[in-house]
């Protein structure tokens, strides 16, 4: 939903722009939004390990049989048709996706309803029915880690600005907000079955919880297991499609304006493929993957998104970097005064305990990122105020650092409210207005 409220304010500010780099570079200027850029490819590598680190996870747990091969046939299929057909492509097989997961959800309730039996006794001593720490925490944790990190999805935005208009955007989010909803509800409870049942459990070493729900589909009849790996692997095709096909736009549109060769930009993405299989294979949990990514958007995206608001005209570049590598550096100090370890301190940056550490660890992570990223954001508006203003006396100019711009003022209704270098006007009734402050990162 995050999407349907963002779309148009985004659109409205940055009309040329579809995705959020666009409006970063207008708002904050290039070496931001470059900055910002970064970020997304490396969020779009990360959920690339992760999505192939799955599928050779499930495999694995339904068949018992090295994952590899279907790995390499996967990144094969996938940057072929990308490769000739685009994101065009990516939309249709978004859609086969779509029935692929009603299908699979479907077949494995009735299935899982049918022949799963519950054992009693493991319910009490799994402590699954019982109020936890860990519970208590992931009210906070999920809530920013999966907000703050779908700002990076570039798949997202581009669907976003796909839209028509902001109706229907609105209408696709919300019927989607309700189906996702209603399958996370039904695969989400299955991780409990699976526990109930005895099909995974929690104390072996060997079992990784985030595949918990294909242990369980393993008990099934072999029929079910082969018509449920059938549609993983679509499914994991159609995902993995897009994350390729988004990291292409990001390079091509964000780092090199659209003035490399496409081509050119698509073979580094067939390179880039490689170490992602390799760390795919070397992933010890997906779940850590996610985390990591979800941790640098948690310390990033509170000091970016000041700027969608008017009344932090003030705000610039300069405060959104530092504030972002701020609260990176402030997990570690958290880490390193909480543990007594600066090593521990550093470990904490890639969470290699996950969110079960049974301490406040991963949640003092998650506070530290946004607040510590916030707080470094603004020390760094207060050095560079005192500096502008200390080189304003030296030079005898007026300090004008804080001035309200003049697109806030003078705007015109439809008039883009970033205007280019080339086209700031004195008459706002030409349909441009004056620009101050246009892109600045100081």
């Amino acid at each position: 939903m995050i999407f349907a409220y963002l779309g148009p304010i985004i659109r409205k500010k940055c009309p040329e722009g579809f995705v959020l780099t666009e409006w970063t570079r207008q708002r904050y200027g290039v070496f931001a939004s470059l900055y910002l850029s970064f970020l997304t490819l490396v969020t779009m590598f990360l959920y690339m390990v992760a999505e192939l680190s799955a599928l050779q996870q499930i495999m694995n747990a339904l068949t018992g049989m090295d994952g590899l091969p279907m790995v390499i046939v996967e990144c094969a299929v996938t940057t072929i048709y990308t490769s000739l057909g685009g994101f065009k492509i990516s939309f249709i097989t978004d859609n086969i996706q779509g029935a692929m997961v009603v299908a699979l959800i479907i077949i494995a309730t009735i299935t899982v309803g049918v022949e799963t039996k519950i054992e009693k006794s493991l319910i009490d001593s799994s402590g699954l029915t019982k109020p936890t720490l860990l519970g208590w925490q992931l009210l906070y944790i999920l809530p920013v880690a999966i907000l703050t990190n779908d700002f990076f999805l570039s798949n997202f935005w581009i669907r976003t600005f796909a839209s028509k208009t902001d109706k229907d955007l609105w209408i696709g989010v919300s019927i989607a907000a309700v189906v996702t909803l209603i399958i996370l509800t039904l695969v989400g409870a299955t991780g409990l079955i699976a526990t109930w049942s005895g099909a995974f459990d929690p104390n072996n070493p060997n079992q990784d919880g985030s595949v918990a729900f294909f242990y369980l589909l393993e008990q099934l009849p072999a029929w079910t297991v082969g018509i449920v790996l059938v549609m993983v692997v679509s499914l994991s095709t159609a995902a993995f499609d897009s994350f390729q096909s988004a990291m292409v736009s990001t390079a091509s549109n964000d780092l090199f304006r659209n003035k490399l060769n496409i081509w050119w930009v698509r073979g580094a993405v067939v390179v880039i493929i490689f170490p992602v299989v390799v760390l795919a294979l070397k992933a010890p949990s997906i779940l850590q993957i996610y985390l990591i990514s979800d941790l640098v958007s948690a310390s990033t995206i509170p000091v970016l998104v000041l700027g969608l608001n008017d009344r932090f005209y003030w705000w610039r570049g300069f405060e959104v970097v530092v504030g972002g590598l701020g609260g990176i550096l402030t997990v570690f100090i958290f880490g390193t005064i909480y543990f007594g370890s600066a090593l521990e301190g550093a470990q904490l940056i890639l969470l290699e305990q996950g969110l079960y550490g049974n301490d406040w660890s991963a949640f003092g992570a998650f506070v530290a990122a946004p607040i510590g990223g916030l707080l470094w954001g603004f020390g760094a508006l207060a050095v560079r105020l005192t500096w502008q203003f200390c080189d304003a006396k030296v030079k005898g100019h007026r300090f004008d650092a804080l001035d309200r711009p003049a697109y806030l003022d003078n705007q015109v209704e439809g008039a883009p409210e970033y205007a280019a270098s080339d086209e700031i006007q004195s008459d706002p009734q030409d349909g441009l207005v004056t620009v101050d402050h246009k892109g600045s990162f100081f």
